[in-house]
This record gives structure tokens, C-alpha cells and sequence, in this order.
């Protein structure tokens, strides 16, 4: 790992030094059907200097982690983080279900310990509906974050998990939990969407990770896309890149706490995503992505 080049260079999470364009494994599960395929992909992320691995256990019902377990060697020193507050919910119209209240985060966390095979995962995200796309908490599934963070500081002092995250936040739900040491925060956040520059400057002040979550936008229908942005289109075509490229490189030029956790299940697409971070963007070019109008994400698929 040492002598391999981290893609889009050197960023920090939770006091390590991690590679700033990572990999998310949230598409991996199509590869269901192949798992040799999946595991080779993860190594081939880990040979491309990534030590920076986004996963969740209700991605394909535990597959992603398990691939993970099996890929993931002790030299690697690779830093997973996972997230908790919905779980796996196969048969349901949607494949997983929120699992807010404290018993259910403390179930979720000892279910990755699991499937991932380790006495301590890394980082865990408590992934929220405060903001962003999706649907928003209902009936018991309504928890006071005070209670939610008791828990996770609880599983901390174990050393069940090592830093604590959040996602899908609101400013007013970020300063509230700043005392419970937040290492890293994921919202929607894109060129075409940036609704939440509060919660990026907050964390900015904060020492805390940026990792935006559908970094290119419309990654459900109803949502704006940066790939079908004019300006990004041709900046593109100007630099001799892909509009996907273009769209990641422009998010690492926001901002020097903007990790990033592009998924996919091809190679091929792997090797582009990481290529992003050696991108050069000049500022005539960050003027006229800069233009781009933000729209909302705040819309339920």
C-alpha cells in the first residue's frame, strides 16, 4: 500500500490518513451471481491504492460485507466504514426498512461485526432521514438523536466500533451531536445539488469528513444529474474526460475534507472513478461548473 499511489491523494478520517476517492460497495450485489467476480473487484480497488471502503450491511442483504470479509487481507489496512439505521427487509416493497430505535442500531452494528468477521468496525454511520431523498421517519421509528447516540457511544466504549459518523443530517442535528466526537458526515451532495454548503462548512470548522453520498446526482428518477448538465458536458470534452470524471473531480476541488465513495460493479469503471482524482481543473473551468444551478434533492423517489 505504501508504494501504490493514493487515488486523488491523501485525506483524513477519523485521525487516519486514507486515500480521498475511496470505494462504495452499495452496487457491488450485482454481482450476486459472481462471487469470485465481486471479490476480485475489491482487490482490485485495494492494488489501486483505495484504503477507504464504504459498505452497509442491508447492501445486498449481508452479500457486500461478506465479499468484503472474504476479499479484505490483514496488510491491507484498509479503513471500512458502515452504517446502521436500516436493515435488510427481503419480500418488502422496498429491500430494506429503517431501523432507528437504540436496540435496533446495537442489532445492526453486532450484525456487521458478523458478516464482516472483525472485533471492531472502523467507523459506523447512523444514517438518518432528516435531509435528502427518501422517505422520512414515521411511528416508533421516531427517535430522539440523544437517545441513538447513547447507543453508539455505548458500543464505542466496548470498542465495538471505532468513530462515529451520521448521515442524511441537518445542520441544527449536526451541532447537536458534535459533542459525541463525529468523525465524518454523508449527504446528498453534488455539482447539480448543494443544498447542504451549511453542513459542509460546519464540518469544514469541525475537522470533519465530507463523504457525499450520489456524488453525480440523479441516482434515483426525479433527481437532476450532473451528467446531463451542458457545462459539464463540455468541460468534458475540453479535458478529454468522461462527464462522471468531471463530476467527482469538481467535488474533491470543493473542498479539502471531501472524501469520496463512487460504487460500481465493473472494473473498467472502477479504474475511471479513481482516475478522477488526477484530474487538473483550472479555474476558468471551475467558474463555469461553479454556474451550474443547484437543485433540490429533496424529493422521495
Amino acid at each position: 500500500m505504501t508504494s501504490t499511489p493514493r487515488p486523488g491523494g491523501t485525506g483524513s478520517l477519523a485521525r487516519r490518513t486514507v486515500s480521498r476517492v475511496g470505494y462504495g460497495t452499495a452496487q457491488l450485489p450485482r454481482l450476486a451471481e459472481d462471487r469470485a467476480a465481486a471479490v476480485a473487484l475489491v482487490r482490485r480497488a485495494v492494488e489501486l491504492g483505495v484504503d477507504h471502503i464504504d459498505t452497509a450491511q442491508f447492501y445486498g442483504f449481508g452479500f457486500a460485507n461478506e465479499v468484503l470479509r472474504e476479499a479484505l487481507r490483514g496488510g491491507d489496512e484498509v479503513l471500512v466504514v458502515s452504517k446502521v439505521g436500516a436493515d435488510p427487509h427481503p419480500g418488502g416493497r422496498l429491500p430494506l426498512r429503517l431501523a432507528q430505535r437504540p436496540e435496533e442500531l446495537r442489532a445492526s452494528v453486532e450484525d456487521n461485526l458478523r458478516s464482516l468477521g472483525v472485533e471492531q468496525v472502523p467507523v459506523v454511520n447512523l444514517r438518518r432521514t432528516d435531509t435528502g431523498p427518501g422517505g422520512r421517519v414515521e411511528g416508533n421509528q421516531v427517535v430522539d438523536l440523544d437517545d441513538q447516540l447513547a447507543v453508539l457511544t455505548a458500543l464505542r466504549d466496548e470498542g465495538k466500533i471505532g468513530g462515529i459518523g451520521l448521515s442524511s443530517v441537518s445542520p441544527e442535528i449536526l451541532r447537536r451531536a458534535l459533542p459525541a466526537g463525529i468523525v465524518c458526515v454523508q449527504n446528498a451532495y453534488s455539482l447539480v445539488s448543494r443544498e447542504d454548503e451549511e453542513v459542509l462548512r460546519l464540518c469544514v470548522a469541525e475537522d470533519i469528513a465530507w463523504v457525499p453520498y450520489f456524488p453525480l446526482g440523479g441516482a434515483v428518477p426525479g433527481l437532476p444529474k450532473v451528467t446531463d448538465e451542458p457545462a459539464v458536458l463540455a468541460a468534458a470534452e475540453s479535458l478529454g474526460c468522461t462527464p462522471s470524471q468531471l463530476g467527482l473531480a469538481w467535488l474533491l476541488r470543493r473542498s479539502p475534507n471531501v472524501l469520496l465513495i463512487p460504487g460500481t460493479a465493473d472494473p473498467t469503471h472502477l479504474e475511471a472513478n479513481l482516475a478522477a482524482g488526477a484530474i487538473d481543473l483550472d479555474d476558468e473551468t471551475l467558474a463555469a461548473l461553479d454556474a451550474v444551478p443547484s437543485r433540490s434533492m429533496r424529493v422521495s423517489p
